[in-house]
């Protein structure tokens, strides 16, 4: 007999038909005449009960069976004669296919803190909440594909490792294939990269966005998703050593439309997640409004996360300049009051999370996009304009997260970018390759890059970053 999925039998078994299931044991309870296993594959949040009639039953098969436990169950699928299901299993034969010493393992059916499921993260996928996060997380990167290649766009491939620091902050993670132990060194006493595998520096990529800039200027409209890396020694809530972005790039597009593709893609997202993962949000809901009554101190949007989903979905995002946003923080009361921990009092300061937050959950109260940045405070391929003091840039920013994609049009006039490359020192040669660009048909683009486990953060209503990604890499964490 074929093996069906719990979620199958949700939604489509038939009652009286003989299944075959395979899952892990989420409770066992009973009596001396009956036993009911609660039992989850994985396919749904929901859980599926098997009925044993201990008349009959092999006693000391199910003495074996505890939670953690993975078993085989053949019945027959019949409507539940109890409350909290409609359907449920009963058994006419149970195969134990992996035990699970109830002394040793550490899920046992009780509420567990994320600290504690992130030390166990090779186990904290079968918890409820882990369950939900990975599918909603595996939803939106077919979303994501589904929405690019609806709308014309190629995916590409860009390298992990690279030679180049595509921020120019310097931040990153160095590749070599040396003996620590005896790294060559040149006449000056600094390393000899020239020995090296790739015969100089390298590092893991932090934005695949100048590669797929080039890809742009042939395919029209290209889009990258993939691993990037940043050596930001930085702990809090909101960042990764290793995470996801997704960056596509487009010719011939101004800031503006830049913006609109920004905008359509999240509502995308989100729409698809209401849509494909009701059963899902409606847990971490229900979880988040549990824990917001436990901490109420806890920083969070008045709305419910489903609500909070829909009204992002069905509004248009707020858009500003940098320049107004900027007024609009120094006289806002946290900072005449000095609340903001970074207080705003001149044109040119770099925007904290506090401020964009700001923006959005108190002032607006709807997803802002912020553009025309101070040209200081930004990457050198950033579209200088004529007031020669800001930059073609855009941010949108989100509730709850602060900023969620950051982008620009692509400086493309050659003198205008070698300058700005100058200016910030940024050698012209080891980018020659990305100047030929603007030699060779040049032509108007933009892009941006969206993080993906700040977008999963958001639609999962989740609190901490380390918690919507399978394995987090932190500074001083790289188990598992």
């Amino acid at each position: 007999m074929k093996r069906q999925e719990i979620q199958y039998l949700l939604t489509q078994g038939e009652v009286g038909a003989e299944v075959l299931l395979k899952a892990w044991v989420r409770t066992k309870r009973g009596s001396k005449n009956v036993a009911f296993i609660a039992l989850n594959d994985g396919s749904t949040i929901n859980n599926i009960q098997v009925v044993v009639d201990m008349e009959g039953a092999d006693e000391l098969v199910l003495e074996k069976i505890n939670t953690g436990s993975c078993i085989a169950v053949t019945g027959k699928l019949v409507e539940s004669k109890g409350s909290g299901q409609a359907i449920e299993i009963e058994s006419s034969k149970i195969e134990i296919l992996g035990e699970a010493n109830p002394e040793e393992y550490p899920l046992q059916p009780k509420k567990h803190s994320l600290e504690f499921l992130r030390e166990i993260a090779h186990l904290r996928f079968r918890t409820n909440t882990f369950g939900a996060v990975n599918r909603i997380r595996h939803a939106m990167i077919f979303a994501i594909h589904e929405f690019f290649n609806n709308n014309g766009f190629y995916n590409i491939h860009t390298p992990i490792i690279t030679a180049s620091d595509a921020e120019g902050a310097g931040e990153t993670f160095k590749v070599s294939n040396f003996d620590f132990d005896s790294i060559p060194r040149d006449e000056e006493g600094k390393v000899d990269f020239k020995k090296d595998f790739f015969g100089k520096e390298t590092n893991l990529t932090v934005s695949g966005q100048l590669e797929a800039e080039l890809a742009a200027m042939a395919l029209g409209k290209v889009y990258t998703f993939g691993p990037t890396f940043r050596a930001e020694n930085s702990n809090t809530t909101r960042h990764l050593a290793e995470f996801w972005m997704i960056e596509p790039e487009v010719a011939f597009a101004d800031l503006d439309e830049n913006m609109d593709l920004g905008e359509n893609l999240l509502k995308y997202l989100i729409n698809y997640a209401l849509k494909n993962c009701a059963d899902d949000l409606a847990f971490l809901n229900k979880r988040r409004e549990d824990e917001e009554k436990v901490k109420p101190t806890i920083e969070r949007s008045p709305m419910g996360l489903i609500e909070q989903l829909e009204f992002v979905a069905e509004n248009d995002f707020v858009r500003l300049t940098y320049t107004d946003a900027i007024e609009i923080l120094r006289n806002s009361k946290p900072n005449k009051k000095k609340k903001f921990q970074y207080l705003i009092n001149d044109w040119g300061a770099d925007l904290q999370s506090e401020h964009e937050r700001f923006l959005v959950e108190k002032h607006f109260k709807k997803p802002v996009i912020l553009f025309d940045y101070p040209k200081e405070i930004k990457s050198f391929y950033m579209r200088q304009n004529e007031d020669n003091k800001t930059v073609r840039a855009m941010d949108i920013l989100f509730p709850g997260i602060g900023e969620i994609v950051g982008g620009s049009q692509r400086e493309e006039r050659l003198n205008m970018l070698q300058q700005r490359m100058e200016e910030m020192g940024i050698p012209q040669d080891e980018l020659s390759w990305y100047l030929d660009l603007r030699k060779f048909g040049t032509a108007p683009h933009s892009g941006f890059g969206l993080g993906f486990e700040r977008l999963v953060l958001f639609v999962t209503g989740m609190s901490n970053i380390r918690d919507v990604i399978p394995f987090p890499r932190t500074p001083k964490n790289a188990e598992f």
